[in-house]
């Protein structure tokens, strides 16, 4: 390697400060209350949505921005928060994300058509995506040994509990105040975080230097190659994918971004993604990994409300009480799952997370149209506890073994793997969700013979006699089973969908005897092994 190359290296690596324990404890729960708070604006307005159209007077397709504007932004930083926190310092992104972040919350509390709160929220949502994976870096890279081991647990709870616990929230915020506190409960925290971090000491330097070395054009691909795919994987199931033609557009505008994003990360001078994690099979097979968690996270989470919201009719409220078991068993299962991973192979750990987790998808399976809380009790439990067995070893296998140099942008790949893996599992089970409805209403139409279109006729000549109006009587009882029909075949499409989402997780096993095991110490680094 030559000189300049080394000197480059020697920049971007962490240049920790000394830190007292309390003090590294502090500065790491400020940073991890931040992460929660970017993960649970991404599903706070989702129960609320109808009342944030009522309020900015938007039409039923506009109002899907609040939503995706956030994700698209938040997408994109995820991977260039890395650079930036080399650049100017892990203290000063946080700080710069939470003042801004609590300035965008306030605006879009005060939001006055769906044009500003686009805006607003893709905003919050850019500011907000520097959040995650800087904690994920920064917790490794100030504690070692088996104090390591409770860091992917902590954020993994964080992680999977935000957005869990984000459309519970939000409908009781709509319902108790008005949609605007959805925003405005940000501003306190967040000037909390901006206040406190900077007081509490550096956790490394700046390197501004790389700041007028930046890649422009890695960077403008960057944002298109994602913030595009985001938006094809958020829109496509609405429009048929490649059947319009704004999809079609989308989709090759982001394949051109990805093109020029990966010649700029292999041939650029100053890349602000750097993949050389990848040259690690075991970070890149926990990538992959990670990929799969995301799909089955965010896709279990999204169909779970569809179902009781459209099925069952339930309320928010129910919705928001029947969900939440799967976070209360998250919350039991974390102390085991950092505790395994120090007297146990990580790869038998996150064996037993995936069959749990496939098995909780199989019961889900057989799902049926008298399914409410007791019935879905014991699925989610399953899933909620086997979730962060299946996380905290990922991210333990995929960060354990990268150097101080490659930390951030591991960090950021690895985050990036889930949040596209939740992005395309939630376009894949509404698409599969849309076929097999279909297919299931078409096979029950077929299964109402002409005895049963008679016995239909028969029941409606027998409430004729005590009706006027006959004609009126029979569209009503027809209208009864097209709307029984209906449900049926949606509930039919929902066991298939967590058919298949369990069979996904199964044959996920085949790829965890391939990484490599980390073992963790109380007073040493972790060391790899076979």
């Amino acid at each position: 390697m030559s000189t300049a190359e080394t000197t480059m290296e020697d920049a971007a690596a962490p240049r920790l400060t000394q830190l007292t324990e309390g003090r590294k404890l502090l500065i790491f729960g400020i940073m991890a209350f931040g992460q929660f708070m970017a993960l649970l604006d991404t599903q706070i307005v989702a129960a609320s949505l109808n009342s944030i159209q009522a309020g900015l007077s938007a039409g039923p397709d506009e109002i899907a921005w609040v939503q995706t504007a956030y994700l698209m932004a938040e997408i994109v930083m995820i991977p260039l928060a890395a650079f930036l926190s080399q650049a100017i310092s892990t203290r000063w992104l946080f700080t710069a994300s939470a003042v801004l972040f609590t300035i965008s919350s306030l605006l879009c509390g005060f939001a006055w058509n769906i044009e500003s709160m686009t805006i607003f929220r893709a905003i919050q949502g850019f500011v907000g995506g520097a959040m995650v994976p800087t904690v994920f870096a920064t917790g490794f890279a100030l504690f070692t040994g088996k104090k390591r081991a409770m860091i992917p647990a902590i954020l993994g709870m964080v992680s999977t509990l935000a957005p869990t616990l984000g459309p519970t929230l939000g409908g009781w915020i709509t319902e108790a105040s008005s949609w605007h506190w959805l925003f405005f409960i940000n501003i306190v925290p967040g000037a909390a975080i901006a206040i406190l971090l900077p007081i509490l000491g550096k956790v490394d330097k700046a390197n501004p230097d790389m700041l007028k070395r930046i890649d422009w054009l890695h960077v403008l691909s960057l944002a298109v190659f994602l913030g595009a795919l985001q938006y094809v994987l958020e829109e496509g199931p609405r429009y048929q994918w490649f059947e319009d033609d704004t999809i079609k557009t989308v989709t090759w505008v982001s394949v051109v971004g990805a093109v020029v994003f990966f010649e700029r990360s292999f041939f650029s001078t100053m890349p602000v993604l750097k993949l050389t994690p990848f040259r690690k099979p075991t970070f890149a097979l926990a990538c992959l990994l990670n990929l799969v968690i995301g799909f089955g996270l965010y896709s279990a989470t999204y169909l779970t409300p569809i179902f009781l919201g459209r099925v069952r009719d339930f309320s928010s409220l129910e919705i928001g009480t029947t969900v939440f078991v799967s976070g209360i068993f998250m919350m039991f299962s974390a102390p085991l799952a950092a505790k395994a991973t120090t007297v146990l192979d990580q790869r038998i750990v996150i064996s037993i997370g995936f069959s749990l987790f496939a098995l909780s998808l199989w019961l889900f399976s057989g799902i049926t149209s008298d399914w409410g809380f007791w019935q879905l009790f014991t699925p989610q439990a399953i899933r909620g506890f086997a979730l962060l067995l299946c996380i905290v070893p990922s991210v333990g296998m995929a960060l354990n073994g990268l150097g101080p140099d490659e930390l951030r942008y591991g960090s950021g790949l690895f985050n990036l793997m889930r949040n596209l893996g939740g992005a395309i599992g939630i376009a894949t089970v509404t698409t599969w969700l849309q076929d097999f409805g279909r297919i299931n209403a078409a096979r029950l139409g077929e299964d109402v013979s002409a005895h049963g279109l008679n016995a239909l006729g028969g029941a409606a000549a027998r409430i004729s006699a005590y009706t006027p109006d006959p004609a009126r009587a029979q569209s009503i009882l027809e209208g009864k089973v097209a709307q029984l029909v209906g449900q049926q075949a949606l509930t039919l499409a929902f066991q298939d969908v967590f058919f298949l989402m369990s069979i996904m997780f199964v044959a996920a096993l085949v790829i965890v005897p391939f990484c490599k095991t980390v073992i963790l110490s109380d007073k040493a680094e972790p060391v790899s092994g076979h």
